[in-house]
């Protein structure tokens, strides 16, 4: 029975997200239910299982909610974004229509950007290059996903991706976590992602096939509550936030624009590997500090660091630039609220289904799975990450209830925390990206596409290209270990 409560909770759930009701009384609800199953205590599971799951990742991720949020829409409001795109799109012209919105996507999530700020950005550029270059607009979709949601959020060493961030206070590992094999991953995303799109454009050329008619929709899209609902579980950002604050109207100089993002990664990767391992950090195993490590925390404080050392950079280059500072700053601050709470919530319901007694033959069937423990990893956090339709949420769940059992294997068996690091991440950002995910639902909304016309190819680049990654990453970890 208490088996069966598990799978009802989580199909209830699953079932009236992808209908946009609100993942706040959903992830709850579907708690209780588990628990009512198992015999548990209700009120008791609630206040302090899944409220203390809750409370737990907001504690640790809640900074970079906020700080990315507030990031992304200064990015957009003074302009750095569109001055990057244009960049791009005039550097590269319209022979070269995907690589340019590919490479304008990669380069501005690289630095910090929330995914759901270039959208709103990127696709009103890419209809542009795409109608002048008669490339089918239904590629628009899946050139901005592998842009966007692909090599930069889970693969690329350094990432200050959310997603990256998550498995480092569980590994005590930094956002450089297996540099190596990130990068080779990447090149495999990248690489077949524009085969891929290259390939597609090529067919309907020969087909006779042109832009197509209709328009990108990206005002339709920020105010769509179903959209919304769904977009919170999937990134730091609120969609309905888009809208508020003030846009400059004259865009920076593009070296100016890039300014903050090449700050992100430097500062991120000058605070992982010089200033916080020469820090005395005794300090922190007192109770006062929460009795912990550095090794658990300087990850997540290595991404802090550089995403304020980039706002103060972004205020004081581009203060006229920001017509409306204290709104945007509101803004952005607003737009990580939600997204916040929303993935917490998905993490409180992983909290109480960890805690039944029934989750222990789940937890025994995943750790059976044949491969070892990097196998395993992969498989359960590609399911729990598809079920849920968020990465962050799914990645959560999965080291949340496994992460500690995942150490002491890799420990007995010789694994780096950095490879298990790489793995898990990249296996979040792979089957998340089914039809009900919240990115995929807002990234066709905003490029006013279907799912019947676009989501083929969104599968190919944004699924199909982190599989074979990820299998890539797995057998050379366990050949040559974490470089």
């Amino acid at each position: 029975m208490g088996l069966l409560g598990i799978l009802v909770g989580l199909a209830l759930l699953i079932w009236f997200a992808y209908r946009g009701w609100s993942v706040l009384l959903l992830a709850p609800a579907g708690a209780l239910i588990a628990v009512i199953f198992a015999g548990f205590p209700l009120l008791a599971s609630w206040t302090q299982i899944f409220m203390g799951g809750t409370a737990a990742f907001l504690a640790q991720f809640f900074p970079l909610f906020l700080l990315g949020a507030l990031f992304g829409k200064l990015m957009e409001d003074c302009g750095a974004v569109s001055a990057i795109a244009e960049f791009m799109r005039d550097r590269l012209g319209e022979r070269r229509a995907i690589l340019a919105v590919v490479l304008a996507g990669g380069i501005v999530t690289y630095g910090g950007v929330s995914l759901f700020v270039a959208l709103f950005v990127l696709a009103p550029m890419a209809e542009a290059l795409f109608r002048s270059a008669a490339v089918p607009r239904r590629l628009m979709p899946a050139a901005i996903a592998l842009g966007t949601s692909t090599f930069t959020m889970s693969a690329l060493p350094g990432t200050p991706a959310i997603q990256n961030a998550i498995p480092m206070p569980f590994f005590g590992t930094t956002p450089f976590a297996a540099p190596g094999l990130g990068v080779i991953a990447s090149a495999i995303m990248l690489g077949f992602g524009l085969w891929w799109l290259t390939r597609a454009q090529a067919r309907a050329r020969r087909a006779g096939e042109g832009f197509g008619a209709g328009a990108a929709t990206p005002a339709m899209a920020a105010g769509d509550e179903i959209v919304r609902e769904r977009a919170t579980t999937t990134r730091e950002f609120d969609p309905a936030e888009i809208t508020h604050g003030r846009a400059s109207e004259k865009t920076p100089p593009v070296a100016l624009a890039a300014l903050p993002l090449v700050v992100v990664i430097a500062v991120n990767l000058i605070m992982s590997l010089f200033v916080l391992p020469g820090l005395d950090d005794s300090f922190l195993a007192e109770p006062l500090w929460g009795g912990t490590s550095l090794s658990a925390v300087g990850g997540v404080w290595a991404v802090i660091a550089a995403l304020v050392a980039a706002i103060v950079t972004l205020i004081a280059t581009n203060y006229r630039r920001l017509p409306a500072l204290r709104a945007s700053m509101d803004a952005g601050a607003n737009a990580s609220v939600l997204p916040a709470l929303s993935v917490a919530s998905l993490v409180g319901f992983g909290s109480v289904v960890a805690s039944l007694p029934a989750f222990e033959q789940v937890r025994d069937w995943v750790l059976a799975i044949e491969g070892g423990p990097l196998v395993s990893l992969a498989v359960a956090t590609n399911v729990l990450a598809a079920l849920t339709g968020s990465a962050s949420g799914g990645l959560t769940i999965a080291l949340d209830a496994l992460g500690h059992t995942y150490m002491a294997l890799a420990a007995a068996q010789g694994i780096s925390p950095g490879l298990l690091h790489r793995v898990a991440v990249i296996s979040a950002g792979t089957l998340d990206s089914l039809p009900h995910n919240g990115a995929v639902v807002t990234l066709l909304a905003v490029c006013g596409s279907t799912h019947r016309e676009s989501y083929v190819d969104i599968v190919m680049v944004a699924v199909v290209s982190a599989l074979i990654a990820l299998v890539a990453v797995i057998v050379l970890g366990s050949l040559f270990g974490s470089f």
